[in-house]
């Protein structure tokens, strides 16, 4: 581990999905991201944020969020999907009671953060809506 991540921690991006369908998605970035953290101390650590954070709509602070996916690493190539990356899910989706480090998250990583069970139904019946 480099010494600027292990004092200043990482740069994460947070991708907010409220809808998959209507494309309906806001960008939080969190600072000082202890690469150590476990996945759900940091969804629990986006979840608090997102319920003071200003300029964000009502909507995205009640959303029932309960799922991490790497959507970007820096350098890294991005889907053609606007909304989400809906392939290998077995290698980009986050697991619980592992560290951000251990699921591959680094330095200006982007994740989306969304509700599984939309996803789920957004991956069989990938139609989106203006």
């Amino acid at each position: 581990m480099a010494t600027d991540e292990r004092r200043d921690g990482l740069t994460v991006t947070v991708r907010l999905i409220r809808s998959f369908e209507h494309k309906n998605l806001k960008n939080v970035v969190f600072h000082k991201v202890d690469p150590d953290t476990t996945v759900e101390t940091f969804m629990d650590r986006v979840r608090k944020d997102i319920q003071t954070r200003p300029g964000l709509p009502p909507p995205f602070r009640k959303h029932a969020y309960d799922a991490m996916k790497l959507e970007f690493k820096a350098h890294g190539n991005k889907t053609n999907n606007p909304v989400i990356n809906t392939g290998d899910d077995d290698k980009l989706m986050l697991k619980p009671g592992s560290t951000l480090r251990e699921s591959g998250v680094e330095n200006e990583t982007e994740i989306s953060f969304f509700k599984r069970e939309e996803y789920d139904n957004f991956v069989e019946n990938p139609v989106t809506r203006w």
